[in-house]
């Protein structure tokens, strides 16, 4: 069946990961850098079934086709917290993933079908109180460039979803950004399809416009508490994105792609637009442009060095500078490799200074995505969005940390974030029996301070006859302890570092 307009608008993201992003940009604007992985070819023999291997997870057989996380840097001094990761591939999972410094899963969820994906997945402050926030959606859009339709989660440290927030109108939130402020309001942005004369740049006369929509919206009650439109205060002509072409030229002309929002230490807003090459400072009152960083218009000159195009994720450091993710490719490629950068700018005097670059060590290059964030203790942190790298560095620039998801696999963004996890359901039990004894796999999904397994087994099911019988210290995501004998019944429980019970799994029958 032929290909319509509509057919190509409803490209999500799962659907563009497992064709090949770059094929499926090609055929809806003419070119461009897509969420990319590319499919086998369909003449290609199937390759020989290999064994089977055990399963990864005895205790949460669901989670076996989670995407192992190879950690490939771990020196001395790396900052305290774990891995923050969206895991996006043409098979296997999807779903906000926490990672330790082994690599090891500490709490997955896996996001609804039929094509929903998770992505920002971060920890931040609600009412006070630490919060895991994302967003679950499907994306779409025209050049492979991600528009997503969605909303976000707000949920607490017993993983208990506290509430979603939604796009106030009939729009639906964007996945780029989701940043809740000292008010408790929620910034993000909104995608929103508008009527547009494109004639003068070559395009429709009657074509559609997406707009950048930003929207601050009190997370309680729904309510819009400030809002800012693109188009008002950003020309059609600062863009360096191309019309969508022939067969789809009427389709929404993406001539902003804003993928963050913020806010600076003076409470005005900080934004960033991947195709006009700019990031933005915005009066919170009158929404007007302080300034423009980079793009046609640039207010400050920027040298050789300071150049970048495509970017994400612009931010203020503690020390006043900015940092973003120089992805330096998309439609075009620009630079040989993305980065890291940071910038001091002088906003009296309109100058821009470069101070680092952080570069991945095998200087990859990520046409989309990417996050690039400071540490508490100087710091740095770069997820490398396409590729499915992650770096932290120390304050001097040295790599301490580094690893990445399979190859065939990709992250949005990747966070390094302190995380207390609490879960109030019950540890999970896996047992079989191998050469006289019954081999007990343990297990608790967002569980933070388990530090060691103990194992109880007899005759009856009740807590109060089962004696412990083994012991350990927790190896990962799942621990294995071996039970001598064949005990009727076993039971997990979970120690934290003191000796105390933090959680008893149920008793599980030893079938022989």
């Amino acid at each position: 069946m032929a290909e319509t307009d509509e057919t190509r608008q409803a490209w999500s993201r799962r659907q563009l990961l497992i064709a090949g992003g770059g094929a499926a940009a090609a055929a809806v604007a003419g070119g461009g850098a897509g969420w990319a992985l590319r499919r086998p070819a369909e003449t290609a023999q199937p390759a020989a079934e290999p064994a089977a291997a055990p399963p990864r997870y005895r205790s949460r057989p669901d989670l076996n086709a989670l995407p192992q996380v190879t950690v490939t840097t771990a020196a001395a001094g790396a900052a305290s917290g774990y891995v923050f990761l969206t895991p996006a591939s043409g098979k296997g999972l999807w779903g906000p993933l926490i990672v330790d410094d082994a690599g090891e899963p500490v709490w997955f969820r896996k996001v609804p079908d039929p094509a929903t994906v998770a992505i920002d997945f971060k920890a931040q402050r609600y009412r006070g109180k630490p919060v895991l926030t994302w967003w679950e959606g499907t994306i779409g859009g025209t050049g492979g460039q991600g528009v997503g339709q969605g909303e976000f989660v707000i949920a607490d440290q017993a993983y208990r979803e506290i509430t979603r927030v939604r796009a106030a109108g009939t729009e639906q939130a964007d996945q780029h950004d989701f940043v809740i402020t000292g008010d408790d309001t929620a910034l993000f942005w909104v995608y929103d399809p508008v009527p547009r004369d494109l004639s003068a740049l070559g395009g429709p006369a009657d074509g559609v416009l997406h707009d950048g929509l930003i929207q601050e919206i009190d997370i309680a009650t729904g309510r819009v508490v400030w809002q800012w439109r693109a188009s008002d205060h950003v020309d059609l002509d600062e863009s360096y994105a191309p019309l969508p072409q022939g067969e789809s030229a009427k389709l929404p002309y993406d001539y902003f792609h804003a993928n963050s929002v913020g806010v600076d230490a003076d409470g005005d807003i900080l934004v960033s637009a991947r195709h006009t090459w700019a990031c933005y400072k915005i009066a919170r009152r009158s929404g007007e442009i302080r300034w423009r960083l980079g793009g046609k218009r640039s207010d400050f000159p920027l040298d050789e060095r300071s150049t970048f195009s495509w970017q994400h994720d612009v931010r203020r450091r503690r020390d006043g500078a900015y940092s973003l993710f120089d992805n330096g490719a998309g439609v075009t490629k620009e630079r040989d490799y993305s980065r890291g950068l940071v910038l001091r700018l002088d906003e009296a005097a309109r100058t821009a200074t470069f101070v680092r670059e952080f570069v991945q060590e095998q200087r990859v290059s990520a046409p989309t995505q990417g996050s690039f964030r400071e540490l508490s203790d100087g710091g740095s942190f770069a997820g490398w969005g396409q590729s499915p790298h992650f770096t932290e560095y120390a304050p001097d620039g040295t790599v301490r940390f580094g690893g990445h998801l399979p190859l065939d696999n990709q992250s949005y963004r990747a966070y390094r974030m302190d995380w207390e996890g609490l879960p109030t359901d019950q540890p999970a039990l896996g047992v079989r029996v191998e050469n006289g004894a019954v081999i007990v796999s343990a297990s608790w999904n967002g569980a933070t301070k388990v530090a060691r397994w103990r194992a109880r087994a007899g005759g009856q099911p009740g807590r109060d006859t089962l004696a412990a019988v083994a012991e350990t210290a927790r190896t990962g995501f799942e621990t294995t302890l071996t039970v001598p004998g064949t005990p009727e019944y076993v039971v997990a429980e979970a120690l934290d570092a003191a000796g105390n019970v933090l959680g008893t799994s149920s008793a599980v029958p030893v079938r022989i």
